[in-house]
């Protein structure tokens, strides 16, 4: 793969003209698009178009699509909704779900929508609390500040979600304030054989043929939200060479870490990661052919393990290539010889490299308790995790605020809740055999006289107590979750439930290999990465973009093609191409809709395109949008050259993959009927008229 970054890149200032970038709303180059592409964002079209954004709790982005709060993300994006509100009888996961009226609109188990309503910039506030501190007690008050100022922005309204969020590695802080919305309804879902066609051999591909979108809807006390911002849809979709934005939720780049840290990701972290995900996707698959029902409850997980699986590949082989890791130990001694030039800089900047480097040794050291024991690597289990939740929320709730774990402070108490309570189903039988694989692997990894598993295993195998946990616990029930943590303390202690007793039995182990984790390795590299970061601020100056952290961002690009193997790969396929792609086996079988309505199609109507918008994994469901704010497609993929964006961007070949518009409007016209939501798309319009493409090559 093309590894062909400049410095400039590496050292976080962002090349004059690349379409490069994951950048906050509060600091848009809109002078710099306006450079390139003639057209320059203004604060109200900003405005509008982070309103008009949304992110799906668990991972995903999404997008407001009409003025009664219909939201269009991916179909992988909505599959767990989709999933839990499918059986045996009714499997919307392979059949497809439409709502022909409101009234079938079904409400997802799980599933919670946020809108970014407010960012307000917090650095001074906690740079000024944590000013002279280091270690435990630097990373208490950072804590408890944070705690502070999300509890003061929610204010007990349990329709605002605040999260402080860190920037360039600390060097900034904002506070972002969610709406948020908890009652999610399913509203359209296409089969998953043309959702995810191509399957796994075509995952991180182009040319690809997805229609991997699915319609929600948000309501607010019982009635359909209103939503005065959303994104109108475009007439003619995304063309070649055509300016483009995406509005979207990047979970996370690795752009701005040290040679230390990228090292530990290189040799210990992704090898490590790779072989248990490879060995889960063996697991599954195995589970799968077990029978039918089987298959279809392990489905989802391990969709999510192959597309795992092969996103880390992409990344390990980024930090492999030897020129492109050379490139980023190139740019951070540049900027190490300028900080040791100036007196004052080496001063207060020269030692934070190395004290990050020092922490990564640590964390070495720690690894594999962390992964087994606080991480969850050892007990991979749904009911387990109910059951840690429960046990720590006794104990966290009777403390103060700030002095909470994170995950308890009161600004996060919603979500915790509607996750906790959430009547999604709970398949015994794949609990079982994950437990049993999760077990099997800690005691693998930790060694059997390993203090942890023995306390977990005693003397029964990684089976038996699998089967013994799960087959007799009752978390399972809603209302048995609900009574014990309403008795908080008492009602756990009391509990003779398998999978709370665990839980009690180990949570002390748990606690202290967090403890030692955030003291002796987190708050360190917060600190000294805080330091790096200012160090470039005062060399390079602000006028770059923060790695990703799951938190709203702009990127923009355009509609273009790329060389791959000294080919020419067009950057639009058409629907005609979908056909000639299948083979009638999976996963390149398509569904029956699409095999009976084949000749009602127009073949020439784009299918998938790409664009050099810079994004990654988290982007998924992002809006494509025109210098209008109107829909010209959907991101639901990023070609194969894009993986190694965790680390580095190059825009020659570094492509976003989306669902063309067009496609999305013909396929409900011609192969799903979905007359009502076509209208709410396109109030008192007629049919979109068709729009040519060039075979993909």
């Amino acid at each position: 793969m093309k590894r062909l970054f400049v410095i400039a890149t590496l050292l976080g200032a962002a090349p004059a003209m690349a379409d490069e970038g994951m950048w906050t709303y509060n600091n848009f180059p809109s002078a710099k698009v306006k450079e390139k592409y003639g057209f320059e964002p203004a604060q109200q079209w900003l405005d509008n178009v982070r309103l008009s954004s949304a992110r799906l709790a668990g991972g995903c982005s999404a997008s407001f699509v009409s003025a009664n709060g219909l939201v269009m993300t991916n179909h992988h994006c909505a599959r767990g909704c989709i999933d839990q509100l499918s059986t045996a009888k009714k499997d919307y996961i392979a059949n497809g779900f439409y709502a022909k009226t409101q009234g079938e609109e079904t409400q997802c188990p799980a599933m919670e929508i946020n809108q970014l309503v407010k960012i307000t910039d917090v650095t001074e506030t906690l740079n000024k609390a944590t000013q002279g501190l280091t270690g435990k007690k630097y990373a208490d008050t950072l804590k408890a500040k944070m705690s502070e100022l999300e509890q003061a922005c929610s204010a007990g309204n349990a329709k605002a979600r605040c999260d402080v969020v860190t920037l360039y590695q600390g060097g900034q802080y904002n506070l972002y304030e969610y709406k948020r919305f908890q009652d999610v309804r399913l509203v359209m879902a296409p089969e998953h054989a043309i959702a995810f066609f191509g399957g796994d051999p075509d995952n991180f591909e182009f040319p690809r043929y997805d229609l991997d979108v699915t319609f929600l809807r948000v309501y607010e006390d019982g009635k359909p939200a209103t939503t005065n911002n959303f994104f109108k849809w475009s007439d003619k979709g995304a063309q070649e060479g055509e300016l483009t934005f995406i509005s979207g939720h990047p979970g996370r780049t690795s752009r701005g870490l040290t040679i230390a840290e990228l090292e530990f990701q290189r040799d210990v972290v992704l090898p490590k990661t790779l072989m248990t995900l490879s060995e889960m996707r063996g697991m599954l698959t195995e589970f799968g052919r077990r029978g039918a029902e089987q298959r279809r409850i392990s489905t989802n997980m391990l969709f999510g393990v192959e597309n795992s699986v092969k996103a880390l590949k992409g990344r390990h082989e980024a930090l492999l290539d030897k020129t492109f890791f050379a490139q980023k130990v190139a740019a951070e001694q540049d900027l190490r010889k300028k900080v040791e030039a100036n007196p004052e800089m080496k001063k207060k900047y020269a030692a934070a490299w190395d004290e990050i480097a020092k922490s990564q040794a640590q964390l070495r050291n720690i690894r594999q308790d962390l992964t087994f024991m606080e991480n969850g690597g050892g007990l991979s289990s749904t009911l387990f995790q109910v059951a840690r939740t429960l046990v720590r929320g006794a104990e966290e709730f009777p403390k103060a605020n700030g002095e909470r774990l994170r995950e308890f402070n009161q600004a996060n108490v919603p979500a915790m809740e509607a996750q906790l309570f959430s009547p999604a189903p709970v398949y015994p039988e794949l609990e079982i055999a994950r437990l049993t694989f999760s077990l099997t692997k800690m005691r693998e990894e930790l060694g059997s006289d390993h203090p942890f598993v023995k306390k977990v295993l005693g003397k029964e195998s990684p089976e038996k107590l699998a089967a013994r946990l799960v087959k007799g616990t009752k978390l399972r029930d809603v209302k048995a979750r609900q009574a014990l943590y309403k008795g908080g303390k008492a009602a756990i202690a009391a509990s003779k439930d398998p999978m709370i007793q665990l839980a009690v039995a180990v949570d002390p182990d748990m606690r202290a290999i967090r403890k030692t984790y955030e003291e002796n390795v987190e708050s360190v590299i917060r600190k000294n990465s805080e330091l790096v970061a200012k160090s470039k601020f005062e060399i390079y100056g602000t006028n770059q973009y923060p790695d990703a952290t799951f938190s709203l961002r702009l990127s923009y690009g355009s509609v273009k093609g790329y060389s791959e193997n000294g080919k020419q790969v067009s950057p639009i396929t058409q629907m005609a191409g979908t056909f000639e792609h299948a083979t009638g086996e999976e996963p390149f079988a398509l569904p029956k809709s699409w095999l009976k309505n084949e000749k009602s199609l127009d073949g020439t109507t784009p299918m998938n395109f790409v664009s050099t918008n810079d994004i990654i994994g988290g982007n998924s469901g992002s809006p494509v949008i025109n210098k209008d704010a109107e829909i010209v497609g959907i991101v639901f993929d990023g070609n194969i050259q894009s993986l190694g964006g965790e680390y580095g961007f190059d825009e020659s070949v570094n492509r976003s993959v989306s669902v063309h518009s067009q496609a999305i409007i013909e396929s409900l016209t011609k192969i799903y009927g979905a007359t009502r939501l076509l209208e709410e798309l396109r109030p008192g319009s007629t049919k979109l008229p068709s729009v040519k493409a060039s075979p993909a090559k």
